[in-house]
Order: C-alpha cells, then sequence, then structure tokens
C-alpha cells in the first residue's frame, strides 16, 4: 500500500486487490462488503464497447469497478442512496485513478427520473435487496439491513427505474435468488425488459442453486437461452475448472 493509497482509508477500512489489471476496492467489515454474487454479475453482463453503464444500488462500488477494469464499456455510473456509502465508492474511483470512466453519484433509484434522462444508458445492472421488507431476519446495523431487505427499494421498482433508462435494445442484467424467479419474469416483461440469458448458480454439484443470474433486453423478442448451470467450488472447497473458465483463468 502506498502512503496516496492510505491518505484515502478512513478508520476500519481496508484496500482489497481485485485480482484484475492492478484495480483495488476500499471496503469496511462494518458496512456491507461485496461478495460473490457481485462478481459474478460483473462479469455475467453484456456492454457493448462503446457503451455507457449504470448500476443501480452500487454499494461499495464494486460493479462499475470491476466492468471498468475488465473493459465491458466505455463509461460508468453508480447510484447509491446511502451517503457515506456512496462516498466510500468514490474514493475507490480515486484510488484507481478511474475518474475519467467512473462517476458514483449519491441518489435515490426511486427517484431515477428527477436524476438522468429517460433511454440514457446503453445497459443497467443491479445486484439488489434479495429479501422482502416483510420477510427474515433483520439485521440491526442499517447498512447491512438496507443491503439485505427491501427497506427502502422494492425489486418492482428497481426494474421500473431500469426500464427507464435503457435506451431501446439495452440490456439489464441482475442477480437474485431463484426463488423470486416467478415475479422477477413477470415484472421484467411488464416493463418492456424480454428476458434473454439465464444462468442458475450453486455452490456446489450436490447443492440446489442459490443464485440466479439474469439478463433483459429493452423491447426484445420472446426467445430465453439458458445458460449451463455455474457450481462453484469443488468438494474440497477449491474453485471449479467452470468457475476459473468463467472468469477467464483456467490453467
Amino acid at each position: 500500500m502506498t502512503m496516496n493509497d492510505e491518505m484515502l482509508l478512513r478508520q476500519g477500512e481496508r484496500i482489497d486487490d481485485l485480482q484484475c489489471r492492478g484495480y483495488k476496492i476500499i471496503q469496511n467489515p462494518e458496512y456491507f462488503c461485496f461478495g460473490m454474487d457481485a462478481v459474478l454479475l460483473a462479469n455475467f453482463a453484456r456492454v457493448k464497447p462503446n457503451g455507457k453503464v449504470i448500476d443501480l444500488g452500487t454499494g461499495t462500488g464494486i460493479i462499475p469497478i470491476l466492468m471498468a477494469a475488465k473493459e465491458k464499456g466505455m463509461h460508468f455510473t453508480g447510484l447509491e442512496i446511502q451517503e457515506e456509502i456512496a462516498e466510500m465508492a468514490g474514493r475507490s474511483v480515486l484510488l484507481n485513478s478511474a475518474g475519467d470512466k467512473i462517476d458514483i453519484i449519491c441518489g435515490d433509484i426511486k427517484k431515477v427520473p428527477h436524476i438522468f434522462k429517460a433511454s440514457s444508458f446503453n445497459a443497467v445492472t443491479s445486484n439488489p435487496p434479495y429479501i422482502k421488507n416483510t420477510n427474515g431476519l433483520h439485521n440491526p446495523k442499517g447498512t447491512m439491513n438496507i443491503a439485505r431487505h427491501e427497506v427502502l427499494i422494492t425489486l418492482e421498482e428497481i426494474i421500473e427505474n431500469a426500464a427507464y433508462l435503457l435506451s431501446e435494445g439495452g440490456i439489464f442484467s441482475m442477480v437474485h435468488k431463484p426463488f423470486r424467479l416467478p415475479e422477477i419474469i413477470t415484472l421484467m416483461k411488464s416493463f418492456r425488459l424480454e428476458p434473454k440469458r439465464m444462468q442458475l448458480v450453486q455452490p456446489s454439484a450436490d447443492k440446489e442453486p442459490n443464485m440466479v443470474l439474469i439478463e433483459g433486453v429493452k423491447g426484445g423478442g420472446p426467445e430465453l437461452k439458458i445458460l449451463p448451470t455455474l457450481v462453484i467450488y469443488e468438494k474440497d472447497g477449491s474453485y471449479t475448472k467452470q468457475l476459473l473458465k468463467y472468469y477467464g483463468q483456467e490453467t
């Protein structure tokens, strides 16, 4: 860690190496740190080389930062409602000298029409809260609760605003839980985001899927491609060759 890197840190924070073209990210264990789901979504999302991408509920900024590192698009915007988290994500952008590629904006997804013009992005990504606000045990830490439960935003509001932001033919990519797939597909179709590509993710070969990656195209035709299920871990706890290939790291 260089002296300049240390100057960007606040108490309790750390810098993690993303193992991709030297990119790094600032995280604070007291907040909600990114997980495998965000990394998988950044890999799954399709964007044209000159595309403008926005990540709704960006948190630490992990998805825009990873996509910028992988050169998946030309410009990236992260929208985050929590001021302290958005500020931390902004410092991660500075850490990577990526201010010309990535903007972090503190704002409410529900107020997207007041922040952005309609059809102003080619791609939208989101790793939203998975659990309805009426379900599940709530984490007493507000930041983690907001990340996991639909406290401030619902699935319908995310999909509605993603459709507003996308240009015709634009791509919406999201990671979520398989048990909500019927609702996800119904909502996507109701806002003209035609499901086009889907991949289930399971932690190991003997476990049921615990994540789903899904893509919809605004105004797309009715044809859904189901990708092979992605298995994360071998029995010994190491990453599968399938996952390493997904990352482009197969040896």
